[in-house]
């Protein structure tokens, strides 16, 4: 596509793959809008079967990119849209999403992985979503799904302590399901996703939905937490630490508390 989203097909199943090596597969408004465009419409072909996340061997994404975080937080409402649009949309994907993750997987990288049906992990990859060091809260509904999945405490651990977790402590955790031995991951999710394309797809997404249960909660959960995102991103704090962060120093938040 060119704005750092490859959108691709492997048979019956499109590719979504995050190409901004330059800047670490971080997301900007344009990638975002490229993936719902791309979920939306393999969605609707019935030449699609199930959705693929890859990034590139060091880096799946660094999340969002602090650059628009810091133009929303000056006033640019519509720097939050389309990211919450990729984020509202996750829970509405009606065909199995799949993702293999190596090398970091921070903020969104980490949370989308919770909507996904299978994830696959390299042996590298680290899993970190540092929200409140970045002023923030967590999103994607991970304040639900995440201490539904590991429990409250390692929940909290990752979304609020911000600890990173390995390949193997993601395992462990329930939001990985296997990790595949270097140079064999994207072979792995791609068998799986072909797997899953042979077969009947009414059953298919049938059992899919009773798996996934009532998505109600999730779209309140997503709704509530977008809210608090956009006011947080507006925040003396938020915008403390995005600008420390480009200016490659230590956050100072006594000064974003005073206002300065």
């Amino acid at each position: 596509m060119g704005n750092g989203i490859d959108v691709s097909r492997s048979g019956s199943v499109q590719v979504l793959r995050f190409n901004r090596p330059d800047k670490k597969n971080a997301l900007t408004r344009d990638m975002y809008r490229t993936l719902v465009a791309a979920l939306e419409e393999g969605d609707a072909s019935d030449a699609i079967a199930a959705h693929v996340f890859f990034g590139l061997p060091d880096v799946f994404t660094a999340g969002n990119d602090i650059g628009d975080f810091l133009t929303f937080s000056g006033g640019a409402e519509g720097q939050a849209d389309d990211a919450m649009r990729f984020i509202m949309a996750l829970p509405m994907v009606k065909k199995p999403m799949l993702a293999g993750v190596a090398g970091l997987a921070v903020g969104i990288g980490t949370t989308m992985l919770f909507h996904c049906d299978l994830v696959y992990a390299a042996p590298g990859a680290t899993f970190k979503t540092p929200f409140l060091d970045l002023g923030l809260v967590p999103e994607a509904a991970s304040s639900l799904l995440a201490p539904r999945l590991m429990g409250p405490q390692r929940a909290f651990e990752l979304l609020a302590l911000g600890a990173p977790f390995s390949a193997e402590r993601a395992r462990d955790a329930g939001f990985v399901n296997e990790i595949v031995p270097p140079g064999q991951l994207e072979v792995k999710v791609l068998a799986a996703a072909g797997s899953l394309a042979g077969k009947p797809p009414e059953a298919l997404a049938i059992a899919r939905r009773l798996l996934r249960g009532d998505q109600k909660d999730i779209v309140a959960c997503l709704s509530k937490e977008g809210l608090l995102f956009k006011e947080r991103l507006k925040s003396p704090e938020a915008r403390e630490a995005f600008q420390a962060f480009l200016e490659k120093r230590l956050p100072d938040f006594s000064k974003a508390k005073a206002g300065a």
